[in-house]
């Protein structure tokens, strides 16, 4: 048997993502705490499989403006990973990695987007790494594309991308605590099914 959709996935399923999402924002955290000098716990995340409507209003709204670092995934594993940041959670990681106060996001200088990639990067990286740690699949992934732009303008490239495979994501929020402020991470994930599938057969769970 085979996965076709994510709404066969079961409460089985899902504690194995909220594990595979348990273990990369404890990565996730131990490497913003590397880049931000500072102390950063986390919550335990929450994983939902939401259709894009349900997505962009758990991210404030289809209107609220967002920045999203989209890496598209290889090899054991294929599919998409979206990692969407608040401007304001941006604003403050820019003034710490590079001592800038007046950061408009909707004009980064090249510095400032370099910056950000590297934030996505590391983050994504967290993810997927997690997912190999307990699969020992290989996983690549894509340079990031950075955009600023409203949360439904952004998700609209998911939704584009694998129309063919399905309607919904794997939608992880993580909050991250640190001594400046709290911050809500959202990971989007969109593996093909067949990856889904090979995934979970790896990890010995029935489908």
């Amino acid at each position: 048997m085979s996965i076709v959709n994510l709404e066969q996935l079961n409460e089985m399923h899902i504690d194995v993502l909220k594990e595979i999402g348990n273990i990369g924002a404890g990565n996730a955290a131990t490497s913003l705490s590397q880049m931000l000098n500072t102390e950063v716990d986390m919550t335990v995340p929450t994983v939902r499989i939401l259709d894009i409507n349900d997505a962009a209003n758990a991210l404030g709204g289809p209107e609220n403006p967002v920045i999203g670092i989209l890496a598209k995934l290889y090899g054991d594993i294929e599919g998409i990973m979206m990692f969407i940041i608040e401007q304001d959670f941006a604003k403050t990681v820019l003034s710490s990695l590079l001592g800038v106060n007046d950061v408009n996001c909707d004009r980064l200088s090249d510095m400032e987007l370099s910056a950000i990639s590297e934030i996505g990067n590391i983050m994504i990286s967290a993810y997927t790494g997690s997912i190999s740690t307990l699969s020992q699949l290989a996983i690549k992934t894509s340079v990031p594309a950075i955009s600023v732009d409203m949360v439904g303008a952004l998700l609209s490239v998911p939704a584009i991308e694998m129309s063919s495979v399905s309607d919904k994501i794997i939608f992880i929020q993580d909050d991250f605590l640190s001594n400046r402020n709290d911050v809500s991470a959202n990971m989007l994930l969109v593996p093909s099914m067949d990856s889904l599938t090979r995934l979970m057969q790896k990890l010995g769970i029935e489908l």
